[in-house]
């Protein structure tokens, strides 16, 4: 009886730690499409086969959104003002704000939604949406491009999206790096001593 114990403990923890890396390895390889193309703030092309070699803090949201989204933003602030005193925000790492609600979130109230949080416009803090004359397109691009990640997120017929509470940090060539919790769990001390080992 006390070996069929031990076998079972043993078949559990590998079971469990095969499981464990599985998600780790999964994370690990994930990296945006380089066919995918999205609209800027500023009405602009954004292809991200194109984007330039830095570090980049990911923040999927949208701008109705009543709490998470704008708390994150908000911290992102603070955080990239820890990063330009040490010289590194633009020149090492840029931010990347991705709307999962880009019916809505058009270019111009993504713009707003920046002004909001008195977020310079000098392009180290893009703000992502569809292209409204191709949005069923842009808008599946969003989808995959959250997939990627693993960040899910559904409208349930209210437009308060109920949604993954994660952001991401990217290597210089769009490749996942390490995941972050949203609002009010978002450390920015962490995030920036991460930001700053990967300099």
């Amino acid at each position: 009886m006390k070996k069929i114990y031990i076998i079972c403990s043993l078949i559990v923890a590998v079971g469990i730690t095969a499981g464990i890396s599985f998600f780790i390895i999964r994370d690990h390889m994930a990296t945006i499409p380089e066919n995918t193309t999205l609209v800027t703030m500023n009405g602009e092309t954004y292809d991200f086969a194109q984007s330039e070699k830095k570090l980049k803090l990911v923040e999927f949201m949208y701008t109705h959104c009543p709490d998470i989204c704008p708390t994150t933003t908000q911290k992102m602030n603070l955080l990239k003002s820890d990063l330009q005193k040490e010289g590194v925000f633009g020149e090492n790492v840029q931010f990347l704000t991705i709307t999962i609600d880009p019916y809505r979130d058009t270019p111009e109230i993504m713009k707003n939604y920046m002004n909001t949080f008195e977020i310079e416009d000098d392009g180290n803090w893009i703000m992502l949406t569809g292209d409204q004359d191709g949005m069923k397109q842009d808008q599946q691009e969003i989808l995959d491009l959250a997939n990627t990640f693993k960040f899910q997120y559904r409208d349930p017929g209210d437009g308060f999206f109920v949604h993954s509470t994660f952001v991401y940090l990217l290597d210089e060539d769009n490749r996942y790096i390490k995941k972050f919790p949203m609002g009010e769990e978002f450390s920015k001390e962490e995030v920036y001593n991460k930001i700053m080992n990967e300099i």
